[in-house]
């Protein structure tokens, strides 16, 4: 007999017990992060060689000689996890406080998958220009900055203005690491179903910064944006919507000049009418994407849901409706577009090579990278791109994305791929097993397995 469907309640039980295990174990560890010491330290006198008079020496070196701080230091596998709170998950503005349990799972994520040391910086900005002068000034103590969970319009101007005035790579995981998974993804959907990415009709649900940078991504890798038509909540976007033409945000008014070739109006449904691809960026689910608009697209469609923790519609809706790919932002179903699969890798790959930006070519070498890990391993309806536990993913991004800032000429150190290669593994491999060796030796405590542990009520 078929397996049995789960319900929807079961389902949205599933969904929110990670918040409710997070709301024991957050308050049991304190935090998800710490900082260690990576140098020796044989006896007390150590610290003479680590700090006063010793450490005067590499300073007096870096001084002379600016690029030595990345012999000296750790600057070259530090990067900064900068946000304000103003755009937190699904959450909202809900301020620089309450993000920073975000910014140090990020944090985590970055070491644990990347080899990258990260440090949380929330920061009480209010304004681009803030934000702004804020990374600048902090910029000598780190190889890179990952902008974090900062509103539109205002996320544009901040990674655009720092990508121009910085020294050091800025990208917003938000933009570019979105946009680099959904771009690996529906590469090797297309792939399946045999249609080529310069002729596939494309409707992006959601005009926001993710959908944003998508569209920018899939344009540098052959789609045609002419064949590219985005929606907000309002509807279709079209040269007719003055909201648009005169509203707050630039680069929204840029897209719509930018996309439907056509000049489609309408609503959501009439934006899905004979597409061949839907990317939805939106409210949650279910019922935000309807099977009756699935079924209006064209034969053999493909459709990524992304909301979290319910997507846009569930997998079994997308099969009534006839779609041929289904992917989701969730662990638990099939095809997960997660970020999680592109940043690790892609600054490892940047710091690697000093890289001194992230353009956007570096994150389309991502994205091949990471459908090529796939499609190595045989692409199926229900695998168009890899999961988290495919460790060997951030190694070969890295590498890809490495490579790249060399050919590009953004590289401030040239390795071969080998190199690169061997470089990565070892700095994710370490990370790794600090962690294995801190849980068995009892430093990192095994979670409680009461519903509420006792340490929790002191």
């Amino acid at each position: 007999m078929p397996e049995a469907r789960p319900t929807v309640e079961q389902l949205l039980a599933k969904a929110y017990q990670p918040s409710k295990d997070a709301m024991e174990l957050h308050p049991f560890y304190k935090g998800k992060f710490q900082v260690t010491s990576k140098c020796c330290v044989r006896s007390l006198d150590d610290f003479a060689i680590w700090y006063t008079p010793g450490v005067a020496a590499p300073c007096k070196d870096i001084q002379a000689h600016p690029g030595r701080v990345f012999d000296h230091t750790n600057k070259g596998n530090c990067i900064a996890v900068v946000s304000d709170g103003s755009r937190v998950l699904g959450l909202g503005n809900i301020g620089p406080e309450a993000g920073l349990p975000v910014m140090e799972g990020k944090a985590l994520l970055f070491k644990y998958l990347g080899g990258v040391d990260a440090v949380p910086i929330c920061a009480d900005a209010h304004g681009a220009e803030e934000i702004i002068q804020l990374v600048k000034w902090i910029q000598p103590s780190f190889g890179g900055i990952n902008l974090e969970d900062i509103e539109k319009p205002k996320c544009f101007t901040v990674l655009d203005r720092l990508r121009a005035e910085c020294r050091i790579p800025v990208w917003h995981d938000d933009q570019q690491g979105t946009a680099a998974v959904t771009v690996a993804g529906l590469l090797n959907a297309l792939k399946l179903v045999g249609k080529r990415i310069d002729r596939a009709g494309i409707a992006l649900l959601g005009a926001g910064a993710a959908n944003q940078a998508i569209a920018r991504l899939l344009v540098l890798v052959g789609a045609d944006p002419g064949r590219i038509v985005m929606a907000d909540s309002r509807g279709i976007l079209h040269k007719g919507r003055t909201d648009i033409e005169h509203g707050d945000d630039p680069y929204k008014w840029d897209w719509t000049c930018r996309t439907n070739a056509e000049q489609r109006q309408g609503s959501v449904a009439d934006a899905l009418e004979n597409m061949d691809v839907c990317i939805a960026l939106s409210k949650q689910g279910p019922g935000t994407l309807k099977v009756d608009w699935v079924k209006r697209m064209a034969k053999d469609a493909v459709v990524f849901a992304c909301a979290n923790p319910v997507p846009e519609m569930w997998p079994w809706e997308a099969e009534e409706a006839g779609c041929a790919v289904f992917a989701t932002g969730r662990s638990d179903f099939p095809n997960q577009v997660n970020n999680s699969l592109g940043f690790p890798g892609i600054f490892r790959g940047t710091l690697d090579v000093r890289a001194s930006t992230i353009t956007d070519e570096m994150c389309v070498a991502a994205a091949m990278e990471l459908a090529a890990v796939a499609a190595d391993k045989g692409l199926r309806p229900d695998y168009i791109i890899p999961s988290m536990n495919e460790w060997e993913v951030f190694p070969r991004e890295a590498v890809a994305v490495g490579r790249k800032a060399i050919e590009q000429g953004v590289a401030g150190v040239e390795y071969d791929r080998d190199t690169l290669y061997a470089m990565a593994e070892r700095s994710i491999r370490e990370a790794r097993a600090v962690v294995d060796q801190l849980q068995e030796s009892g430093f990192i405590a095994q979670p409680p397995t009461s519903p509420v542990h006792p340490d929790l009520m002191r």
